[in-house]
């Protein structure tokens, strides 16, 4: 037996002891998660709860939230439908190009979102080339919320994709001969037997990729237009505080975001948890 395939209890372990794991994980999250948090959390010490309630519910924050909830939102449920269709795509199908299109579902996780953000405002303003031709049909996209929602979509595809990818791999192969043998179309086959296996994956893909829309912000920064009160999101909304030097207003927007964000995260996770627990009881 391998001296890295240590028993204990009856399973394996391939890390050092669990004090010594345990110790480092701690230490990691301490660092790149709660540390952060802290901080964030230390600015709001200066505020009273009157100020803190002023600044988060202010005109033009209150609708920079409607901004950015809205257009994550459309992005959301689109990335949903093109995200499980595109996981679709590659695992069921052989095609040439099919490791490219793999390849290009992780783009917007390594293309800097700034660069995404201009080669978006670009191409979609007045003078680019899809731009052009979508305001000639009378369509604008570049500096509407419309803009905003494609910005989103883009940089949080990858969460749909690869979350409902891996269980479209995994799935046994007696669901797809269920689906065949019902003799029913190929959209009721796919709803009644395949999708009740796909979409607690599918749910946590669309939940992640709304919770990344919310903090997006330099792939929307250069297509938005950044009106007040029309496609003005909240992000912007904390660097214009910081840029004023407003650290205490910036890190009260900033807690309301990420109160949102880990509420949501949460909720997942709980849904998750229990649908998990319900599908191995109705095995039992």
């Amino acid at each position: 037996m391998s001296h890295f395939a240590l028993r204990h209890s009856g399973s394996a372990r391939v890390l050092p002891g669990f004090g010594l794991s345990m110790g480092i994980s701690v230490l990691f999250i301490s660092l790149v998660l709660l540390l952060p948090i802290t901080g964030l959390f230390g600015q709001l010490a200066g505020l009273s709860f009157a100020e803190y309630w002023a600044i988060i519910t202010e005109g033009r924050v209150v609708a920079s939230y409607m901004v950015t909830i809205g257009a994550a939102a459309v992005a959301a449920l689109v990335n949903a439908v093109f995200g499980l269709l595109l996981a679709w795509v590659l695992v069921r199908y052989d095609f040439t190009g099919k490791r490219l299109l793999d390849a290009l579902m992780d783009l917007p996780f390594a293309l800097p979102t700034a660069v995404a953000g201009i080669t978006l405002a670009t191409l979609y303003a007045s003078s680019g080339w899809m731009g052009g031709w979508l305001e000639s049909l009378g369509f604008q996209v570049a500096y509407t919320w419309v803009g905003i929602a494609l910005a989103m979509a883009f940089t949080s595809i990858p969460f749909v994709v690869r979350t409902v990818q891996p269980v479209l791999e995994d799935m046994p192969a007696e669901v797809d001969e269920a689906a065949m043998s019902l003799g029913a179309t190929d959209g009721v086959a796919f709803r009644r037997v395949i999708m009740p296996h796909l979409w607690p994956a599918l749910v946590t893909g669309t939940g992640l990729a709304f919770v990344r829309s919310l903090g997006e912000f330099g792939a929307i920064i250069f297509i938005a237009g950044n009106m007040p009160y029309e496609t003005e999101i909240t992000a912007l909304m904390i660097f214009v505080k910081l840029q004023e030097y407003d650290y205490a207003g910036a890190s009260a927007i900033a807690s309301v975001v990420l109160f949102v964000s880990l509420t949501l995260l949460l909720a997942i996770n709980i849904w998750q948890g229990r649908f998990i627990r319900r599908l191995h009881g109705g095995k039992g």
